[in-house]
């Protein structure tokens, strides 16, 4: 069967492949993949950034964001259901870990997906452990392949909320830097929860990604008019601010956009080795006399995974038309590089119609 492949540490070794179809071994449930999300860690990874192939193997089969078909009957699914899966694995061998929460874990041992020690999803067919299954209702549809990104989301509001919450804290206001996936799904589960939501972002105000954060009712602020320095004097500082464009820079200058008692929350990442610029009166003087808390999260807990959910549910329910315009380019396997080049919310790769 065909497989998008790539030898993890070599750059332009990205390729459509044959590859053996996995054995369905008894306790698994085969799964035929519909598409596959592209995000920037597929483009690390093909890049040679990034990524660990199985023990034994020379590549790794790409894709963690998933969307599949169940082939038949059995552990709790009915043929011709769709799910998703859970990307991260436990290492077996850390208190988070075996407290059912491998998004914490301890040791770094995990494995993941398309990306760490484990094969994805961006091949034909799939033999999955029914216990990393979710199920995705027939009212999402195509949309369930944003279910990944948006427990990516979940995870980090939710830490932000109980960080919040170790105090007395109102979460009212809330500024997303980033309109790539994980920012506009940011902004459309916070003006779901009912937020005041600023989206910034370099695209100028005729792009579509200013128009879809503006129909969620969010006020799109253009980075390249407007500096966030200020956007937060007009806006009075913020509770929240998700930072979801993988800039350090912008990350360090986040702690620096809050009011009292703030949460930033960094859900990008930077690997560049390069100084980074911070007032250090923000350090010295805000983030103590204001109580302001910064914290990076990674990956989901099954929770955030059920929530991601049943909040694309939501969303698709009240902003239906904006909702399915995320995903702007959906192009068959060989065309990844394409993918990897798409300027809008989302690309995908389409393996079965």
């Amino acid at each position: 069967m065909q497989a998008l492949v790539v030898r993890p540490g070599e750059a332009h070794t990205t390729r459509v492949a044959d590859v053996p179809q996995p054995p369905v071994r008894a306790g698994e449930v085969a799964v035929r993949t519909l598409e596959v999300g592209v995000c920037g860690t597929d483009r690390e990874i093909s890049a040679g950034h990034f990524g660990v192939p199985p023990d034994g193997d020379d590549v790794l089969v790409l894709g963690h964001e998933f969307l599949g078909r169940v082939e038949q009957d059995g552990h709790g699914f009915t043929r011709g259901d769709l799910v998703t899966s859970i990307v991260r694995r436990s290492c077996s061998h850390c208190l988070a870990c075996n407290d059912g929460a491998p998004d914490s874990c301890l040791t770094g041992d995990y494995s993941e997906r398309g990306i760490t020690r484990l094969h994805g999803f961006a091949r034909e067919l799939v033999a999955e452990d029914p216990e990393q299954l979710i199920g995705i209702p027939n009212s999402l549809g195509r949309l369930g392949v944003l279910v990944e990104p948006t427990s990516i989301c979940e995870r980090g509001i939710r830490h932000a909320r109980a960080i919040g919450g170790r105090q007395t804290w109102e979460l009212q206001q809330a500024l997303v830097i980033g309109t790539g996936a994980i920012g506009m799904l940011s902004t459309y589960l916070l003006r779901l929860a009912g937020l005041d939501v600023w989206t910034a972002g370099r695209s100028p105000a005729d792009d579509p990604r200013p128009r879809l954060a503006a129909a969620s009712g969010a006020r799109y602020v253009s980075t390249a008019a407007e500096p966030l320095a200020a956007v937060r004097e007009e806006a009075g500082g913020f509770d929240l601010v998700i930072e979801a464009t993988g800039d350090a820079q912008v990350m360090a200058d986040s702690m620096g956009l809050l009011r009292r008692n703030g949460v930033p929350c960094l859900l990008g990442l930077d690997a560049r080795r390069r100084p980074v610029e911070l007032d250090g009166r923000v350090v010295g003087v805000d983030a103590v006399v204001e109580n302001r808390t910064v914290f990076g999260s990674v990956n989901a807990h099954r929770i955030d995974w059920l929530s991601a959910v049943a909040s694309l549910e939501g969303i698709s329910a009240r902003w239906t038309d904006e909702v399915r315009e995320f995903v702007g380019l959906r192009v068959p396997l060989d065309r990844f590089a394409e993918a990897c080049g798409h300027t809008g919310v989302k690309a995908t790769l389409v393996l079965d119609d």
